[in-house]
């Protein structure tokens, strides 16, 4: 998740492509206008008069609905009132529960290298049963041995 400036930052720049959006459908819906000497019908159907009038309230609705989101996320942010006290009680807090974190995670790394030398250890011992399986002539020569 991003912070909260980035957050403002990427909102902000929504508002604009909505406001971009916005004039881009006004372009594209408005009636002509009327030049003298210069006639061009520009009457619009019923059907075009309906899109235009819903894009209008999409915009609207949009526009308004980011422009909420903004105001909530300056509120969001930290005043200048807050005190360098605050800030470094904050970051002590931060630091506290960084070294916990870390901490643990020294406790499962250890952990994890106890289990590894177990399963190297176990891959050892097949690996040589495997091999004197291979040769049983080696096996009844250290049985002999040990009963002697």
């Amino acid at each position: 998740m991003a912070d909260r400036l980035t957050q403002l930052q990427d909102t902000i720049n929504q508002q604009a492509e909505h406001f971009c959006n916005s004039i881009g459908i006004l372009q594209q819906f408005s009636t002509p206008s009327k030049f003298p000497g210069f006639d061009r019908s520009g009457s619009q159907t019923p059907q075009q008069q309906q899109n235009q009038e819903d894009y209008a309230v999409l915009f609207a609705t949009l526009i308004s609905r980011c422009a909420k989101d903004i105001d909530t996320l300056i509120e969001s942010l930290p005043s200048e009132e807050s005190s360098t006290e605050l800030q470094v009680q904050s970051l002590r807090r931060l630091e506290a529960e960084n070294k916990e974190a870390a901490e643990q995670l020294e406790e499962v790394v250890r952990q994890g290298e106890i289990l590894l030398e177990k399963i190297q250890g176990a891959l050892s011992d097949i690996a040589q049963c495997q091999l004197d399986m291979q040769n049983p002539a080696l096996i009844l020569n250290k049985d002999v041995k040990s009963q002697l």
